[in-house]
């Protein structure tokens, strides 16, 4: 593919699919808006962008044929609006975001049927540009998001962008998508944030920090993520987290009452299902 690519939002994420595209094949000019300079001339140094800049009006001089949103979630609605006269009515839009729902119908009234909402499942802890590795993807499964208003074209493109770093397409509505990662990525999150806040809470005797063992670090790993990106995905997709914090809640309640009560079977059957499910997984 020799066309020209823009991401907007040269992160951990913006900068590995730049890098998995280069190694599946990419021979296309691939450019940077941040807003950040730093993080554009480290990404240049680093040979994740050609060329890039922090303001949005560059998109007209770099005509990209692709452009990429990989910033926080509540900046797309605002960064579409101000590329939206400066791209070619054939440039088609994707993103590495992990909302959709009514995300996708906002953008598609600002952008039309040349945007394509995607997800990839995939990422770590880590932020910043200079974290970012190009087997990111690979056999990792990304999930499209398209809608009766998506043009066939940019849906083709958007696979084909995909397919080059290695991931594994599947399509679903964008309103199940996010009851979907709701339940199973975002309230993770929730809950790893979650635990930490309440270890700070019970350290006034002593610094519970000082002795974490190797559960609790594996746990809370994730806590570490970047919190711009979380307060926007948690806000962006509040009806279905709060929904499954609810549920989560209940499940606690039921394990707090189970052994409140000493109900030895029931607690070991809990505990056992669980289990099961979990080891179902690997």
């Amino acid at each position: 593919m020799d066309k020209s690519l823009l991401i907007v939002g040269v992160g951990f994420m913006g900068g590995s699919f730049a890098l998995a595209l280069r190694r599946g094949g990419f021979q296309g000019s691939i450019y940077g808006i941040d807003i950040n300079s730093v993080t554009i001339d480290r990404a240049k140094e680093l040979g994740v962008i050609d060329e890039g800049g922090t303001e949005l009006s560059l998109t007209k001089r770099f005509s990209p044929d692709y452009v990429i949103f990989s910033s926080p979630v509540r900046t797309f609605r605002q960064i579409a609006g101000e590329i939206k006269g400066y791209i070619r009515r054939e440039t088609v839009v994707t993103d590495l975001g992990s909302v959709k729902g009514k995300l996708v119908f906002d953008l598609e009234g600002i952008l039309g049927g040349r945007f394509v909402g995607s997800h990839p499942i995939a990422g770590t802890e880590k932020s910043g540009v200079e974290h970012s590795f190009p087997e990111l993807f690979e056999n990792k499964k990304v999930v499209i998001t398209p809608t009766e208003r998506t043009e066939k074209g940019a849906l083709d493109e958007v696979v084909k962008l995909w397919e080059l770093t290695g991931g594994k397409v599947e399509f679903m509505d964008p309103m199940l998508h996010d009851w979907v990662f709701g339940a199973v990525s975002h309230l993770p999150h929730a809950v790893a944030f979650a635990l930490i806040d309440a270890l700070i809470e019970m350290s006034n005797e002593v610094d519970l920090f000082k002795y974490p063992g190797g559960g609790f670090k594996d746990f809370t790993r994730i806590a570490a993520s970047d919190p711009v990106m979380w307060r926007d995905i948690f806000l962006e997709n509040k009806d279905n987290i709060l929904r499954a914090i609810d549920m989560y809640s209940n499940s606690l309640q039921k394990l707090r009452n189970l052994i409140e009560r000493e109900e030895e079977s029931a607690l070991t059957e809990y505990l056992r299902e669980a289990k099961q499910r979990r080891m179902s997984l690997e």
